[in-house]
Order: structure tokens, then C-alpha cells, then sequence
């Protein structure tokens, strides 16, 4: 019988529940969609590009004032990639159809693995929406009405954000993140942790549970989307499915969305379509 590693999964098949990449036959196109709808709306929209939260070169926004609005609620976006690929330029995709609907839109840069290590991604992160809270007023958003979303790694690091430990490390007001959508997250890292993954998070056990934001949910929960796509693995499914239960069980008003037709790598994009099951929950959390 074969030695297992974290719950019914060996080796071999832990790797497999953790490799969001097996899940689509070919990532490529799904990320150039990303880069090249973002970069129409760079090129299209009123935009501040590039902007500076932090002294390092890599801690930078893009920026999207809502479209004839101000105190606008804001949409902060955290890229995903395994915290190890993409970019804030690949990120800005959903600006066009959310500021159409009067959303100021951020996406947040931060520096990749395993060059940066997730306790430093985490607290640039943290910085990133500590500079939002105190400046968005000036591109038309309401400091006051924050809601954090990311994808895959960017949906464990927009639930990192919840943690009252990591808005105060961040300088983030009480109550300015308003609500969330997690996409995709990884909320339990103790898998990553034993899985191949970890080749480039290097993270140890301890560091595992520090940095998994099933065991650091925010003290004043906050209303949440917690989006999946039905062709997930079973342990991303899972992960959301427990960060759900566990957010609702300490009081959060939680909506759990499986978007049809979507995998792990595309669901995203599907901010961008207005129709969509994913933009109606993500607007109704924003007020719009």
C-alpha cells in the first residue's frame, strides 16, 4: 500500500490534485487573453499605470478611476500564478466592464517566487491595500469601500487580506476591506507544502500554517463570493468549499459560485462579461 501524504492522496496524487495546469489541455491562449485584454484596456481607458506603493520595483498598481463616478467602491485584483508567473499587466482585464458599471478598479503587483518569499509577497500585498486605503480617493474611489479579489494564488492572498494580523502589518483601517471574492484559492497551504509545489515556495510546516488563511479568518467577518470552476481538482474544490464553511460558520454571509463552462485558468475572464453569474455576485458585493 502506498504511503500517504495529506488525507487519501499519495505522492504521486497529490501532485496531481495540486497541478491546476493538468486541469486544461494547453494554458497558453488563456494567458495571452489575459495580457491582451489588459492591454486594451490600458490602451482604451483613463488609467494611472505603474503606480508606486512600495520602494521596490516590483511594488507597483495599475490603476482605473470608475467612469463618471467618484467615491466609487473599489476592486482590487491579486494575480494568480503560483505566486511564481504573471504580472500586474496581465491583470486588468475585467476594468473595462466593471468601471462601466462604476468600480474603480486596482491591480496589484508584487514580487514572484522563489526569488521572493511568500512571507514577503504577503506583506507586499498587505502594503499594496494599506496605499489604497489612503489614496484611492484621489483617483475617485471610496477608501472606505474596499472589496479584495484574486485567482488561484491571488485567491489565497485576497483572503490573506482578511486577516486582522495582516491589515494591521499593512496599515489597513478596520473595516475598509468590505468584502471579497476568493477565486479558485488555496486556503490550506499545509498541501502545497508536501506537494512538488513547494520546490519553489520552500515554505516549512510552520510557515505552511502562518501563511493559510483557513487558520487566520478575519475577526469582523466580511460578506464573500468564494467562485470555482466545476473542472477544478477535487482538493481546489475542497479548499473552497472549507473556506466557505468555515468563513460562514464565524458569522461571514457567504455565496459559494461554481460558473459553469469555466476552468481554473479562464473563470477570471468572465468579469469581463456582464451577463455573467461571476460579475452579478462580484457587483453586488461592490454595491453597483
Amino acid at each position: 500500500m502506498s504511503n500517504l501524504v495529506f488525507r487519501a492522496y499519495d505522492q504521486d496524487e497529490l501532485d496531481r490534485q495540486m497541478n491546476a495546469r493538468g486541469t486544461v489541455p494547453d494554458i497558453g491562449p488563456i494567458i495571452a487573453d489575459y495580457a491582451q485584454e489588459s492591454a486594451r484596456c490600458r490602451a482604451e481607458l483613463p488609467c494611472a499605470i505603474g503606480v508606486k506603493y512600495g520602494p521596490k520595483p516590483e511594488e507597483r498598481l495599475d490603476i482605473f478611476p470608475a467612469q463618471g463616478k467618484t467615491a466609487a467602491p473599489v476592486y482590487v485584483f491579486i494575480h494568480g500564478g503560483y505566486w511564481r508567473l504573471l504580472d500586474a499587466s496581465d491583470s486588468s482585464f475585467m476594468a473595462r466592464s466593471l468601471t462601466a458599471a462604476g468600480a474603480c478598479v486596482v491591480a496589484v503587483n508584487y514580487g514572484l517566487a522563489p526569488a521572493t518569499p511568500l512571507s514577503e509577497i504577503v506583506r507586499q500585498c498587505a502594503a499594496a491595500l494599506g496605499w489604497v486605503a489612503d489614496n484611492i480617493a484621489r483617483y475617485g474611489g471610496n477608501p472606505g469601500h474596499i472589496h479584495v479579489s484574486g485567482s488561484s494564488a491571488g485567491g489565497h492572498l485576497a483572503a490573506m487580506m482578511l486577516s486582522p494580523d495582516w491589515q494591521r502589518a499593512g496599515g489597513i483601517p478596520a473595516g475598509a476591506i468590505h468584502s471579497a471574492s476568493p477565486m479558485s484559492g488555496l486556503h490550506d497551504l499545509e498541501p502545497v507544502q508536501k506537494s512538488n509545489c513547494n520546490a519553489w515556495l520552500n515554505l516549512d510546516a510552520g510557515e505552511a500554517r502562518r501563511f493559510s488563511p483557513i487558520h487566520h479568518l478575519p475577526s469582523v467577518p466580511v460578506p464573500l463570493l468564494v467562485a470555482y470552476a466545476p473542472s477544478e481538482t477535487e482538493e481546489f474544490k475542497r479548499q473552497s468549499e472549507v473556506y466557505a464553511a468555515a468563513s460562514a460558520a464565524r458569522g461571514a454571509a457567504v455565496s459559494v459560485l461554481v460558473e459553469p463552462g469555466t476552468n481554473h485558468f479562464d473563470l477570471p475572464l468572465k468579469l469581463m462579461d456582464d451577463r455573467s453569474a461571476l460579475f452579478a455576485g462580484t457587483a453586488r458585493l461592490l454595491g453597483l
